[in-house]
């Protein structure tokens, strides 16, 4: 592995022109199919064999005017006065006149002639249905919806809308900006050089675009989700920053030894590149293995932000050696003093040091903290975002506490029941017992008359719950309503099937659930395999792996914390406290335990390194870690900026995910890196390089320290290795 970086990276460092130019061909072509290929993002969440979507599928099917698939809008219109008046009814009619008109609208449920007007006669609400999902109405769709309440508005009538039709697209804004801006400070301080640290930011800015481009261009062919190009911005960005800071910090290192340029960026290539190739791998794996847990919309994701990723190490392997060639020997020192001397002592050894003489003190306070910060952990509620968890002062958010506060939670999120009479010889007995079934549950809901379709085989039922769509008394009623379904089929040759947002939402979060620890047992199983590779160790892999485990438990209490809770929301700018997204955990895993192993891969590789090429336990960890912990914190540091930048964006989805990959990358790099794994490796000596004799036998040897590549350069023969190279 080595011995072929290296020369990969002499390759692509003599034939930079060539290199640049194949790469800049990529960017443009991929460019011009975005502009040209791209096609509309999805919002939808959806799990093929849920019941609530074969429901949906069911009355596509045998119920099409239903438009069960098709989008939804709660039109809220509401007076201090009485809305019942002359002049309400007026501004009513008006109002259900010009949403009837409005783009893809399939049908309009007049208030006054269902009496959905509140008790007190001061609130009135319409329900929209739509031809299509919420995911392809257009922002020129959402404006002659939001167009229908002018008249009643300029009569002084409060109008506002909810329900997913009124969901655009969720915004990232220029916040990436502003972690990118973090990190070439950090990248400045680092090298000392504004040279240096523009190249990291020019290669992962490259990589970035491509990825996105090309996620563009498949858009035009693809059904993707609306968050899958902002899961690989933010991987992209992170990893094609960090991997090109870890290459170029080994090619200062090999200048300094006196090298020419071109052997030193194949030195760096060799060594530094083998730990990319290896940490990439980490991520690819854990970013791939979502699409083994049967939920498409983050399968997708994840394939979107691997193959981001793995653009991110090809680059890294040969545009940035392309780039040193460009920049040659002129990156040797860096003319901005910011950092100490290589002969100096520096911070992170006397850290390492530090830690080596107090390694168990260390221990109990390192795991005592992440305990802690985890206790909020134990109350984590999952759910996925309605219009409740819209900002406070947005349109969605104002239409939902009105519906609350005069109809109760429940109209918020209304549940559909399907009614398959098919199989039943007495088709009205059937309804009228699945209808008086659901409303004798014990939580009295309330359930509208049925509608049947053409044939009088499927019917329709509306059930009005009396909680929010986002508590666990409704998840208690849906599972009541489903279990009714034996009992109608045993009395009648019916079946019933419980559909409609919430219920769909409540399917989604459950799978999210169960799917959480059989992916969480592949991708650590796999990164354990991969890991003992690398090391050759089983120590090594298994505390990597348990100190991933740490880290996520506490990064789920401190989400927990700030998004359930409420904590320190000011101060991060969150606007709404509610259930955790159902999609974050699984999510923060994958990703989280690939960036984890990243740092574990470049850290500990150097302290192999230093203890192959003769150095004892202690001496190899504090080396090491004194050679590895400056580029490790600057990385850290940068990919922190980059995900809290994320933070300051519209969508709660967007922001739980850039807090949590933050924090996550804070604690594992910091508190289960920087801390814990030097205190063990302190505390296990040779122990921690243990490997049965016989496994050492049947493992490859990749080679990723660059021992068998140093002993060839270093031989009197490494000319002939140079001149085969070229």
């Amino acid at each position: 592995m080595a011995s072929f970086l290296y020369r990969l990276g002499r390759f692509s460092f003599r034939r930079r022109a060539l290199v640049t130019a194949v790469w800049a061909a990529v960017l443009v072509a991929l460019g011009a199919g975005a502009l040209t290929l791209s096609g509309q993002l999805s919002n939808s969440v959806t799990i093929p064999g849920t019941e609530s979507q074969k429901a949906i599928d069911q009355l596509a099917d045998r119920f099409p005017e239903a438009a069960a698939g098709g989008a939804t809008a709660r039109v809220v219109i509401s007076t201090p006065g009485d809305i019942t008046d002359a002049a309400g009814q007026a501004a009513i009619a008006g109002l259900v006149t010009g949403l009837k008109d409005a783009p893809k609208v399939a049908g309009v449920v007049d208030p006054l002639q269902v009496q959905a007007i509140s008790p007190d006669k001061h609130v009135a609400l319409a329900q929209v249905s739509y031809r299509v999902p919420g995911f392809e109405l257009t922002d020129t769709d959402r404006d002659g919806l939001m167009a229908a309440a002018n008249s009643a508005k300029a009569a002084g009538y409060t109008v506002d809308f909810g329900g997913d039709a009124v969901q655009a697209m969720p915004a990232t804004n220029a916040t990436e900006g502003l972690g990118v801006a973090v990190a070439a400070v950090v990248l400045i301080i680092t090298f000392g050089s504004l040279l240096a640290a523009g190249i990291p930011l020019l290669t992962a800015l490259i990589g970035v675009g491509i990825g996105m481009a090309g996620i563009t261009t498949a858009s035009g062919f693809l059904e993707l989700n609306t968050n899958t190009p902002v899961l690989a911005l933010m991987i992209g960005l992170a990893v094609g920053i960090d991997y090109a800071l870890f290459i170029v910090s080994r090619y200062r290192h090999e200048l300094t030894l006196g090298r020419d340029p071109e052997e030193a960026a194949g030195r760096a290539t060799g060594t530094a590149g083998s730990a990319v190739v290896f940490a990439g791998l980490t991520v690819i794996i854990a970013l791939a293995g979502l699409t083994v847990v049967g939920i498409p919309f983050l399968g997708e994701m994840g394939v979107a932000a691997a193959i981001t990723v793995a653009i991110a190490v090809v680059i890294a392997l040969t545009l940035l050696p392309a780039i040193l060639g460009f920049a040659g020997g002129k990156l040797a020192g860096g003319k901005i003093r910011l950092r100490r001397k290589e002969s100096e002592t520096t911070h992170g050894e006397r850290w390492a040091r530090f830690v080596a003489r107090h390694r168990v003190p260390v221990l109990i306070a390192a795991i005592a903290g992440l305990a802690i910060v985890a206790v909020p952990a134990a109350s984590m509620q999952l759910g996925l975002p309605n219009d409740s968890t819209a900002a406070p002062d947005s349109t969605q958010r104002k239409a939902y506490d009105t519906v609350a506060r005069s109809f109760g939670e429940g109209a918020n999120g209304p549940l559909v029941i399907v009614v398959d009479l098919g199989g039943s010889t007495d088709r009205q007995a059937a309804l009228q017992q699945a209808a008086a079934g659901i409303g004798g549950l014990p939580e009295r809901p309330i359930v509208t008359p049925p509608k049947t379709n053409r044939d009088g085989d499927l019917a329709l039922l509306t059930v009005i719950p009396k909680s929010g769509p986002s508590s666990t008394a409704t998840e208690d009623l849906v599972s009541d309503i489903r279990g009714l379904n034996t009992g109608l089929g045993t009395a009648t040759g019916a079946s019933l099937a419980v559909t409609g947002q919430t219920a769909a939402n409540i399917d989604v979060s459950e799978k999210l659930a169960d799917a959480m620890l059989p992916y969480l047992a592949l991708i650590v199983g796999l990164a354990f395999l991969l890991l003992m590779l690398v090391f050759r160790s089983i120590v090594v892999p298994l505390k990597a792996t348990l100190g991933f485990l740490g880290s996520v438990v506490a990064t789920f209490g401190a989400v927990v914390a700030v998004f359930q809770w409420g904590w320190l929301t000011d101060l991060l700018g969150v606007k709404t406290t509610g259930p955790i997204m159902s999609m974050l955990p699984i999510l923060l895993i994958g990703v989280l335990f690939g960036l984890a192993m990243d740092y574990q891969v470049f850290l500990v590789t150097r302290m192999r390194e230093e203890y192959v090429h003769g150095a004892d336990p202690q001496q190899a960890m504090v080396t090491g870690f004194r050679h590895g912990s400056r580029v490790v914190v600057a990385a850290a540091l940068i990919m922190i900026s980059v995900f809290a930048g994320f933070v300051l964006a519209e969508s709660s989805l967007i922001q739980s995910i850039g807090f949590a990959l933050a924090f996550g990358v804070l604690v594992d790099a910091f508190v289960i890196r920087m801390t814990i794994v030097p205190a063990l490796m302190s505390l296990l000596g040779r122990g921690a390089w243990w490997l049965p004799k016989w496994l050492d036998r049947v493992l490859p040897d990749v080679d990723v320290e660059g021992e068998k590549l140093a002993k060839q350069l270093d031989a009197p023969d490494e000319r002939e290795l140079v001149d085969a190279s070229k």
